[in-house]
């Protein structure tokens, strides 16, 4: 069993609940600091009981997600939402002002704190007391979208299937029985489609109003510097976008006209996007999700012993939930456990395909918080989405190699790489059309839902439209932003995807070059937590953090390359 770090500082037995916390904030703000030693167990004093506070909101939020139709788990994580965030947040900033005021923080070592310390400015730059509420509101609202979505279901030959488990048809290749289930997918999200645009208004003036409150024009500039973005503006994230769609989508219009000759259609229909082209039913890497875990377990354990021993060690300890089920809230995660060291693998599987595809990525997110867990404070291992996600997408490339464990016959793990490579480029287009609605919607903050609908369609037609013809189903397609559960709960975290996915490209040319090596300069930069820069990690990892055109057409055609090598 793995058992949670040995607490120095606040009791082993500690309730998290406001008064019992109150008095461990009251002292270690008013505790005297009178040389950097001091300074230095105060921060660790200060981070074992974030790690706890954070450890135990991991556990709220991972049950509610679990079974979002319990009252009692989603009471248990607003219960923290609004009643302890609100009341740790001016504690927080005053230790902020405190640990920045010392008299002895120009002796702490600017190699070990700098990233830490210019968070910590940036935090005290950006609270505003009367933002606490307005979070804590944001935090309630934002949970009602997995309720929401966590209810949705849809009939087919009479039996019920989650949203997830009905889209393993769209793989089939009775073309009528497609069209059918993608039909019956798309109406019941159009049911919520006046509820979830009504729910995204509230959130929507919610941030905007935060952002007037930091003293900025609109959410999206403040978002930039509360991401702490400090390695890119808002117009590095355009030219990026711009470059996409130069040098990606014309590959991928190249594979969309493939697959329409393959299928022998007029035209592709968006229920024609997910069925193998050459006729064939769709893979079946697996048929449970306890095959899943075990089959991911020697994949990992086949690149390297290490990896597979963390997957090991959270099947051990009952950290995965994998299987679709109603009630169960959408999407998949990761969730890192502060204090154990260890994180949870929440998942839909519906023993598909793509299934495979979010286990490695989300086990790759699972080796980088065992690869953390023993850094000395709990800030060294809050690492920006575009370090994280580098973890995640490399992964899944890295693994692709040992997928034989998933697939006994050869043509199909033939399928299955080259289905995955198409899939690496057909996320650069979603992230730049992801992050530049984004961008409209925070910039244009007193738009109307018609406009939205409006400036979605804009953005995502330039992009290919996911390559499928939509007439005849409109509405179908001015609503896909809805599905994308970033944009209601966690605003503008995207672009890192693009971001990363070209840095996993290259990490995986590394490593298809020198296994040992490119594997090795990768776990190397994980090590690192957030301690450097977002630069200095990537070099790390012996890539460049670029995103320039010339550096995407590069990795694009060397993708282009190898998918034709299969």
């Amino acid at each position: 069993m793995i058992h949670k770090k040995t607490r120095h500082y606040i009791p082993a037995d500690l309730e998290i609940k406001w008064e019992t916390l109150e008095p461990i904030y009251q002292e270690l703000t008013n505790r005297p600091i009178n040389s950097v030693s001091e300074l230095e167990q105060w921060l660790k004093d200060s981070s074992e009981l974030q790690a706890a506070l954070e450890e135990d909101f991991a556990w709220r939020y991972i049950r509610m997600t679990c079974d979002t139709m319990n009252p009692d788990l989603l009471e248990s994580f607003q219960y923290f939402a609004t009643e302890i965030e609100p009341k740790t947040a001016p504690y927080n900033n005053e230790l902020n002002k405190k640990l920045v005021n010392s008299d002895y923080v120009g002796e702490l070592s600017e190699e070990k704190f700098y990233i830490m310390l210019r968070a910590v400015k940036k935090s005290l730059e950006l609270f505003r007391e009367e933002n606490i509420p307005l979070q804590t509101e944001i935090q309630v609202e934002q949970q009602k979208y997995q309720s929401i979505t966590g209810a949705m279901s849809v009939h087919i030959d009479e039996k019920e299937y989650t949203l997830e488990q009905a889209s393993v048809f769209l793989k089939g290749t009775d073309r009528a029985k497609r069209q059918e289930v993608w039909e019956k997918i798309t109406a019941r999200r159009l049911q919520e489609k006046t509820v979830l645009d009504t729910l995204f208004d509230h959130l929507r003036a919610l941030r905007h109003k935060v952002a007037l409150n930091a003293g900025f024009e609109n959410f999206r500039d403040y978002m930039f510097q509360a991401l702490g973005r400090f390695d890119y503006t808002p117009q590095d994230c355009y030219a990026f976008h711009a470059a996409i769609e130069t040098e990606v989508v014309p590959i991928l219009r190249e594979q969309a006209e493939k697959r329409r000759e393959l299928l022998g259609v007029d035209t592709l229909k968006p229920w024609d996007m997910d069925v193998d082209p050459s006729g064939r039913p769709a893979l079946k890497p697996f048929n449970s999700g306890a095959e899943l875990v075990e089959k991911s377990i020697q994949c990992f354990s086949n690149i390297n012993r290490y990896l597979g021993e963390r997957l090991e060690i959270m099947k051990d300890n009952n950290l995965f939930d994998v299987e679709s089920r109603k009630g169960k809230a959408p999407g998949g995660y990761n969730y890192p456990l502060s204090e154990t060291g260890a994180p949870f693998i929440f998942m839909n599987s519906a023993n598909t395909f793509r299934d495979l595809t979010t286990m490695v990525h989300e086990g790759g997110h699972a080796v980088h918080t065992f690869l953390t867990a023993d850094l000395e404070l709990n800030d060294f291992k809050h690492c920006p989405s575009e370090v994280a996600e580098l973890a995640s997408m490399s992964m899944e490339l890295i693994s692709m190699d040992n997928w034989s464990v998933y697939f006994d016959n050869e043509e199909d793990l033939k399928r299955a790489k080259r289905d995955q490579l198409i899939d690496v480029l057909k996320t650069l287009p979603w992230v730049a059309v992801v992050d530049q609605f984004q961008h409209w919607i925070y910039t244009n903050p007193e738009h109307t839902a018609a406009e939205r609908t409006e400036a979605w369609l804009k953005i995502y037609e330039p992009f290919g439209a996911g390559f499928a013809d939509w007439s005849g189903h409109p509405e179908a397609e001015q609503n896909l932003w809805q599905k994308q559960l970033h944009i209601f709960e966690v605003p503008f975290y995207y672009i890192e995807y693009g971001m990363a996915q070209l840095g996993a490209i290259a990490v995986w040319k590394n490593y298809k070059e020198n296994p040992e090596k490119g594997l090795q300069q990768y776990l190397d930069a994980l090590k690192l937590g957030y301690t450097k820069t977002i630069t200095e990690i990537y070099e790390t990892a012996g890539i460049k953090f670029d995103f320039s055109a010339g550096y995407v057409k590069e990795l694009a055609e060397f993708v282009k390359a190898e998918m034709e090598k299969i």
